[in-house]
């Protein structure tokens, strides 16, 4: 790899090694398809990025050598461009999942907790709907991580995807305990309102909640 390469390869985002990852497993595949399978896989654990950006990494990856891609044949009624990685995208590949100085610490932004925390301006009945539907919605994401793990099953190629795909399923079933602990919690700081509703009136007007 050319001193250039090693350079650009140090600018690359996170998301354009997820995008070569995704062409890392064999086969070609157009961005459309890389799309549905970061759908299916990447975002449990990390993201699912835009068709868009998938495009705009094709296009940088291609531009670093490290993809490839052909139009496809008269056979097929709609031309689609499919892409594929190159013996020096993989190894660059490689060479970052190897680093793990590059990992980086994991990125929490709970949008019902953003809510939660701010519960002084809203109606417990309200935050509990929240709650209640984020539940909905998590055991639906549960549903969906089960069924990839069965497409992945017994696929020598996606011993390693499965791997991830069992961590997201684990998560999820924290994510459910959380939920309903958090349902209990909300329950609990409803019944000490009601028992002392001048303490409600009482408005942070001094030191945070928190140290800082």
């Amino acid at each position: 790899m050319t001193s250039s390469h090693i350079a650009k390869k140090q600018d690359l985002p996170p998301t354009a090694w997820a995008v070569l990852g995704l062409l890392s497993f064999p086969g070609e595949r157009t961005g459309y398809e890389l799309k549905k399978w970061a759908d299916s896989s990447l975002r449990f654990f990390y993201w699912s990025p835009a068709i868009s950006q998938i495009y705009a990494e094709l296009r940088r990856l291609e531009e670093l050598g490290y993809a490839s891609s052909a139009r496809s044949g008269p056979e097929e009624l709609r031309t689609k461009r499919r892409y594929a990685i190159t013996a020096a995208g993989r190894e660059a590949l490689a060479a970052w999942a190897a680093d793990t100085a590059e990992a980086g610490p994991p990125v929490l932004k709970h949008g019902l907790l953003l809510r939660i925390w701010l519960g002084h301006l809203s109606e417990p009945e309200r935050l509990r709907t929240l709650v209640v539907e984020h539940l909905e919605h998590t055991r639906g994401e549960l549903a969906a991580v089960r069924e990839a793990m069965a497409h992945a099953a017994g696929v020598p190629e996606w011993a390693f995807p499965a791997l991830a795909l069992r961590w997201a399923e684990r998560r999820h079933l924290a994510e459910l305990e959380l939920a309903e602990a958090l349902l209990e919690d909300l329950a609990e700081a409803a019944r000490r309102e009601r028992a002392h509703p001048e303490g409600a009136e009482r408005q942070a007007g001094g030191d945070a909640p928190t140290p800082g």
